[in-house]
């Protein structure tokens, strides 16, 4: 590996209103040490995404011990970061806790950029009363990310039900047909609610970005007028 071989995107948060977040999963961690090294000496905090425990524990100790982790969702912040602000503006439901790891990296992911989420778990369709029982908890939030595999039934039911911006992600769980996911894709995208989101198979980061930039523009909507 050669310094030149890597090239950070330092201007991204300003083009689009979050930084570059580390793809962690295919990196050597050589090139993870280096890239931390670069984010360090930039005084740059860093979202990392699929970082294998393996991975983080051979990292040099100095720089593994600015990595607050999660090894649930796989994710670390690297650096100094403020914990989330006010209330939720997102709300982050999942099908079962099979589906919990993609919905964290979501919750991390807007954690990492100041913004809390209403976390609601396991609320699949296999028992539907779990789900009604707690939309009044989540009606007014402009935003809901929903995360489910097997047959993916859950956004088209919080399509139906929800009036802000459904964010789906079909994830991998299941299996035969379910064909580690692209069933639960095919099925939200054929989807008879219709205004769904759809993210890749497991991209909880995606889904939270996509919310990013809704609250970002609902932020500058609201923002005082100067002169």
């Amino acid at each position: 590996m050669k310094p030149g071989d890597i090239h950070l995107d330092h201007q991204r948060r300003q083009r689009l209103g979050f930084d570059e977040a580390i793809f962690c999963e295919g990196k050597t961690v050589a090139h993870l040490g280096e890239i931390l090294r670069r984010a360090e000496e930039n005084e740059a905090s860093l979202l990392l995404t699929r970082l294998a425990e393996e991975k983080l524990f051979s990292l040099p100790a100095e720089q593994r011990n600015r990595i607050d982790y999660e090894p649930v969702s796989q994710t670390g912040f690297f650096g100094d970061i403020s914990p989330p602000a006010g209330g939720p503006q997102v709300a982050v439901l999942c099908a079962g806790t099979s589906d919990v790891a993609v919905a964290r990296e979501a919750v991390r992911t807007l954690h990492y950029y100041g913004h809390a989420a209403k976390e609601i778990f396991d609320v699949g369709v296999a028992g539907l009363w779990r789900l009604t029982q707690r939309l009044d908890e989540i009606a007014d939030l402009p935003v809901a990310i929903t995360v489910a595999g097997m047959d993916a039934a859950l956004p088209s039911v919080v399509g139906g039900l929800f009036p802000g911006l459904v964010i789906a992600v079909p994830t991998s769980v299941g299996y035969g047909v379910a064909s580690g996911g692209q069933t639960a894709l095919n099925a939200i995208l054929a989807s008879c609610a219709p205004g769904i989101t759809v993210m890749n198979i497991d991209n909880g980061y995606g889904a939270a970005c996509a919310a990013l930039r809704v609250l970002n523009v609902l932020a500058r909507e609201t923002a005082p007028l100067t002169r």
